[in-house]
């Protein structure tokens, strides 16, 4: 397959079944991302796939899978003018009060591979303010959207406390003590590999909480969506180290974030995380 049949713009009657209420922008970016992720699964294998092709705005290589998916977005919300701010491309400032912050492929290493946990994932910033969120499951087709004002049609567990809770987390890398902490005293952890989804699945009362134990993985993107989508199901998101996770288009930035059924489930994380892991 060729670039640019992979690149070719979506054909309108394939636009996916999305909520009701979904802002066009994000209807056409999420949409635009889901046909190009066949594609390029189509067209090429995992090697492929995962071959770095730039340098992302980041600081961290840019697969194939990643530039070509956010190449389709960027081609299917142009005619919008909004800004927009990603990992790959950085912030591109069109002078518009809305912002289409997201992450194209959440989850690359396990859709390259075949795995099906990989999303997109987005928020609309008006000004600075988060204002409407939208993660799409790949490979299921199911979605989580919700606004600054509600609308979230699922609800977080509502666990108040860290002993005997249901963990997702990122592996860890180097000093593992704030993990092991975390995974001794939940009943189940896991490691998925992409963030807005388990993010996703705490909003809807999967998983009592994820967390990146102290390692800064994390960049604004990834937590972007559950900005909005946690606290409308009733949860919460924090940093661990209580950095400021308002808007900023520093996508360099680095978090530990905390994505929690209740404010107090992640305040306790948190705290565990600083305790096992100081700065």
């Amino acid at each position: 397959m060729s670039l640019e049949r992979a690149l070719r713009p979506v054909d309108p009657a394939m636009e996916l079944f999305l909520p009701p209420g979904v802002h066009p922008v994000l209807r056409a970016a999420c949409t635009a991302a889901s046909e190009a992720m066949d594609r390029c699964q189509r067209a090429w294998d995992r090697a492929q796939l995962l071959a770095p092709v730039a340098d992302g705005a980041d600081g961290t290589p840019t697969s194939r899978l990643d530039e070509l998916v956010e190449e389709a977005i960027l081609h299917a919300v142009h005619p919008f003018r909004v800004n927009v701010l990603s990992e790959e491309c950085g912030h591109l400032d069109n002078g518009s009060a809305l912002t289409l912050m997201m992450d194209p492929v959440d989850g690359t290493g396990n859709a390259a591979a075949g795995l099906p946990l990989a999303t997109f994932t987005a928020a609309l910033v008006v000004d600075d303010q988060y204002h409407e969120a939208l993660t799409y499951w790949f490979a299921t087709g199911q979605a989580w959207h919700a606004t600054r004002y509600g609308g979230a049609t699922r609800r977080a567990s509502g666990r108040l406390c860290l002993d005997g809770a249901f963990l997702s987390m990122i592996r860890p890398k180097g000093d593992a003590t704030a993990f092991l902490t975390l995974a001794r005293r939940a009943d189940r952890v896991r490691v998925l590999g992409s963030s807005s989804l388990e993010a996703a699945w705490v909003t809807s009362g999967v998983l009592d909480a994820f967390v990146d134990a102290g390692t800064d993985t994390h960049r604004s993107v990834d937590l972007a969506a559950a900005m909005v989508l946690a606290p409308a199901a009733g949860g919460a998101v924090l940093d661990a180290y209580g950095r400021s996770l308002a808007f900023d288009t520093d996508i360099t930035a680095r978090y530990s974030g905390v994505v929690a059924a209740t404010q107090s489930l992640a305040e306790e994380i948190a705290a565990v995380v600083r305790h096992a892991h100081p700065r």
